[in-house]
Order: C-alpha cells, then structure tokens, then sequence
C-alpha cells in the first residue's frame, strides 16, 4: 500500500454554548502550558465522555 498524506482538515460547525464561570476557570488553569485551545481541550473532553460512554453502556448490557 503506497504513503498517502491524508488532510488533516476536518468539517467545522460553530456551536454557541455557555458554561459556568467555575468551569472555564478550572478549564483554563488545566491547559496552562499545554499545547491546546479551549476548544481544542473542549472537543477531546467530549470525544473522551463518549467513548467512554459507550464501554460503559456495552458493560451494562453485558452483565
């Protein structure tokens, strides 16, 4: 199979949501010194709750 280099642009949408002070505070003082954006730190946070969701809903069912 031959390299392809694939784009690493992905379909957007913007989204207006609100969050607590609390939580963009905690948010903030999360990703000091990493390299990452609220937004960045935001759409890992949600990919990693359901994906882990998801394990935690086939364990449910399995048992």
């Amino acid at each position: 199979m031959a390299f392809r280099i694939k784009s690493d642009k992905k379909e957007t949408e913007n989204k207006t949501i609100r969050f607590p002070l609390e939580l963009i505070n905690e948010i903030e003082k999360a990703i000091v010194g990493k390299d990452v954006s609220f937004s960045g730190f935001v759409i890992q946070a949600c990919d990693y709750a359901l994906k882990n969701m998801e394990d935690n809903e086939k364990k449910s069912t399995s048992e």
